[in-house]
């Protein structure tokens, strides 16, 4: 049979092939168009390359050629009894050598499974009964990236490739950080669901410049109050410690300053005894202005601690008690008693606290991973991970982008891997991107998005990413080193049950068996005011985990009218301006 073309000149990673008008298929048959593998048949092996452009603009004067064709080279087939596919080219093609569009079962020794580590992801989409492959070990030592605009089956990916994960790798644990809340049935009885109800993070584990993020709401802390902060949170440790220790008594009182503890220690300490810290200071002062800033700093503890969207944090913040290793336990799922997965919704948390909830997630699954020789591995999967780790960086919490930069540079080390979703790659901290050594690109329409994704993929296929902007929904480029070449893939079907909220029930029209009536607008408005208020919200699971005693100290005063004003206060409001 004769070929359908021949290398006319190479060049470098990239080769110019013409397209012979003597071939017996016709052209139209042939469909020799951008994105088909070709194969190039050299002495000791066959290349194998990607077009990347056709033309028939300055063809050579020969009559031979109907078109030429741009292609990249990509990797090579050795032959023998069991052909197999390596990536990078050993010996490049010569000016005649033939040409042919690759067949089925060359592209079966390219994506053939190399080992039993691959998760099964979808099919090709030049050929869609070839089975796309994902070598699991290396996607997750390497760690990895999904990207893409809204609506292109981002999430739906996420859950596809997080279920392939678990069947294939039981014993990973998983943590993954939802931030529309939209993950939480996808993973069924494998999966624990944690929120602001059922989540349990004590403040002490919080590091210096996270609980400072946490009492000033999120902004710049006030200098003079953080010096008498870093002060006393480390003295507060050490009288907690006292107690503990002072088992028998008459017991030598050891001064709580020379512990040894810093700021950043992560040891129980009450705040009972930070407050009397604070106030014993603001007692042994004469300067009015002085003893001003004292208080200030007493009230916004106060008031942090008596808000009861921060109860996750503050419950038994005057009892103590070292709760770290439950914690953690509860947390990163050890043992993981059949739920190796954790999904922590953020929906539900004050905004001006999740960056900081956040940087201790990152930071306790790096530190426990390091200090455990990374004896039982984690994936942390960051959804719309550009809100973390921003490329600028006066934007976001800084803790919390150096946090997931310690997981992107080091975690794998230390058996913590890293997987980031985002819809906006060029937002994202360049120097954590460029560790994700396998991407799963969709859809992107942005400029700036593919530009930074051109830097960030080293393959000799960048040219691929010309495709981006015109992917269909659930259509992915995958590069990298999970997989045997650069990509174009398309993701297979999810089950319906294992679908992301967003994508399975919420729809434009609403529901006319809903019944939205005024009962429904009350039932919404309780539980909106219950997330913010220390009353219980009828039908609520988690009523029963929370504590009586506060509910009938504390009942919703922000409610209540205001008492002992002048009820004619508004009149002034009333009279004329003339």
């Amino acid at each position: 049979m004769t070929s359908f073309g021949r290398v006319i000149s190479v060049r470098g990673s990239q080769a110019r092939v013409g397209l012979l008008a003597t071939s017996q298929m016709l052209f139209s048959e042939v469909r020799a168009t951008v994105g088909r593998f070709v194969s190039i048949r050299s002495a000791s092996s066959v290349i194998v390359a990607m077009i990347t452009e056709v033309s028939c603009e300055d063809l050579p004067t020969s009559d031979n050629y109907v078109a030429s064709a741009s292609v990249d080279l990509l990797g090579e087939i050795l032959g023998g009894d069991r052909p197999k596919f390596q990536r990078g080219v050993t010996n490049y093609p010569t000016i005649g050598d033939t040409v042919d569009l690759i067949n089925a079962q060359e592209l079966r020794t390219i994506y053939a499974p190399s080992g039993s580590d691959q998760i099964n992801v979808g099919t090709l989409q030049q050929d869609p009964s070839v089975t796309a492959y994902v070598d699991i070990e290396e996607m997750l030592s390497k760690h990895f990236a999904v990207l893409g605009s809204t609506g292109v089956g981002k999430s739906t990916g996420v859950s596809l490739l997080l279920n392939e994960i678990l069947k294939s790798r039981p014993n990973l644990r998983i943590f993954l950080l939802d931030v529309h809340n939209e993950y939480g049935r996808c993973f069924g009885e494998r999966a624990q669901v944690l929120n602001p109800r059922n989540l349990k993070l004590p403040f002490w584990l919080f590091n210096f410049e996270e609980i400072v993020d946490v009492l000033f709401g999120g902004r710049p802390g006030v200098p003079e109050e953080l010096d008498i902060l870093a002060e006393v949170i480390p003295i507060a440790k050490g009288i907690y410690t006292q107690y503990q220790n002072a088992d028998r008594v008459g017991l030598k009182r050891i001064d709580p300053k020379q512990i040894g503890y810093t700021v950043d220690t992560p040891v129980p300490y009450r705040l009972v005894d930070l407050i009397s810290l604070i106030d014993e200071r603001m007692g042994k002062l004469e300067n009015r202005s002085s003893r001003i800033i004292y208080h200030k700093l007493i009230s916004r503890i106060e008031t942090v601690r008596n808000d009861p969207r921060y109860a996750f944090m503050f419950d038994n913040a005057n009892v103590g008690g070292d709760t770290m290793a439950e914690v953690i336990s509860h947390l990163f799922r050890l043992p993981a008693n059949g739920k190796p997965m954790t999904v922590m919704q953020l929906a539900g948390f004050p905004a001006e606290v999740i960056d900081s909830v956040v940087s201790v997630l990152c930071r306790m699954a790096f530190d426990f991973g390091l200090w455990s020789d990374g004896v039982s591995p984690l994936l942390f999967v960051c959804e719309e991970a550009h809100r973390y780790a921003s490329a600028d960086r006066n934007i976001g919490f800084g803790p919390t982008r150096k946090a997931v930069s310690r997981i992107a540079k080091e975690g794998r080390k230390y058996g913590v891997y890293l997987g980031l979703v985002t819809q906006r790659p060029a937002e994202l901290d360049a120097t954590i991107i460029s560790q994700c050594n396998t991407l799963f690109t969709m859809r992107l329409a942005n400029d700036r998005d593919q530009a930074l994704l051109r830097s960030a993929v080293s393959d000799a296929a960048a040219n691929l990413l010309s495709f981006v902007p015109s992917l269909g929904t659930r259509e992915v480029l995958a590069f990298g080193e999970g997989v045997a070449l650069p990509t174009r893939l398309r993701f297979k079907e999810v089950p319906p049950h294992q679908l992301p909220r967003s994508e399975a029930t919420i729809a434009t029209v609403p529901s006319v068996a809903a019944g939205h009536d005024m009962h429904f607008v009350s039932a919404v408005l309780e539980r909106w005011r219950g997330a913010t208020s220390h009353r219980d919200v009828p039908n609520d699971p988690a009523i029963a985990e929370r504590p009586a005693a506060r509910t009938t100290t504390l009942d919703a005063p922000m409610l209540q009218p205001s008492m002992g004003l002048d009820p004619d206060r508004f009149s002034l409001l009333k009279k004329p301006l003339r």
